[in-house]
């Protein structure tokens, strides 16, 4: 999953600030995690521990309050009363890379995909953002090809995947609905070489860029294999030692083939 924060992080000094070309430095000083990267670590380490992901979402994101949430978002989190509100933002894409490096199969994948939108985001097109992205980091981590996930994504959840990046830019704009910005998010990675050039894919469409980083970056990982551990270090700089435990443990567990992979 350090592939979709890593997204989040470079994505960060984008979001009201348009990358004028796909070619630029990935990190910054002006970079920071935002809120994808914290409810990230969250859905992690509800995995990691068995935890109900909005009792974990809820924790995290009370612990850091100042990550960049939206208006509805943060009016739950202050909220006693933690029934989801119908979103069908993008924030459910943003975190769910956890559940499509964690489990095997894709009835658990889609299960829990759902699961980890539905505390929140329980719209329909909510819990589908969440289910695809979770399902393309499945079928690229099994050696799926670029066409075959196209395919499948498109098929099973109608999102059109046929555009091209030259073509959607140019009338591009800020977009954090699920149904406005993961397909584009996921034609960024297809039309990537690398795990750098997807994220900086999702980024030159100046749109939500961190979210959209986030998401490109999560399945590019699953995709390309492991991030260079260059960036690794370099992202793990901004993160507070909480969160680099939390994705050690998930890292390990993983590798390990723990039982919640199964």
């Amino acid at each position: 999953m350090i592939g979709a924060i890593i997204g989040d992080i470079v994505g960060s000094r984008f979001e009201f600030h348009p990358a004028s070309q796909r070619d630029f430095t990935l990190f910054h000083p002006a970079c920071h995690f935002t809120d994808d990267t914290v409810l990230t670590i969250a859905v992690a380490y509800a995995i990691l521990h068995q935890q109900d992901y909005g009792v974990s979402i809820k924790a995290f994101g009370r612990r850091y309050p100042k990550a960049g949430y939206g208006g509805s978002f943060r009016r739950w989190l202050a909220s006693e009363d933690s029934a989801p509100y119908r979103s069908w933002g993008n924030g459910s894409a943003m975190r769910v890379s956890p559940v499509g490096f964690a489990f095997n199969s894709v009835e658990r994948v889609l299960s829990e995909a759902a699961a980890s939108a539905a505390c929140t985001h329980n719209h329909p097109e909510g819990i589908k953002g969440a289910q695809s992205v979770a399902l393309a980091i499945l079928r690229a981590r099994n050696g799926w090809s670029k066409a075959d996930i196209k395919a499948e994504i498109s098929e099973r959840f109608g999102y059109d995947l046929a555009r091209r990046l030259d073509d959607i830019q140019p009338d591009y704009s800020f977009d954090v609905s699920c149904q406005g910005s993961v397909p584009e998010s996921i034609i960024a990675f297809l039309e990537s070489d690398s795990y750098e050039s997807a994220i900086c894919n999702a980024i030159w469409l100046d749109g939500d860029a961190d979210t959209m980083a986030c998401i490109a970056g999560g399945i590019a990982q699953a995709f390309y294999g492991e991030v260079a551990a260059e960036s690794v270090v370099l992202a793990q700089a901004y993160l507070p030692e909480e969160f680099r435990q939390v994705i050690s443990d998930f890292d390990q567990a993983c590798k390990n083939g723990s039982s919640f992979a199964l």
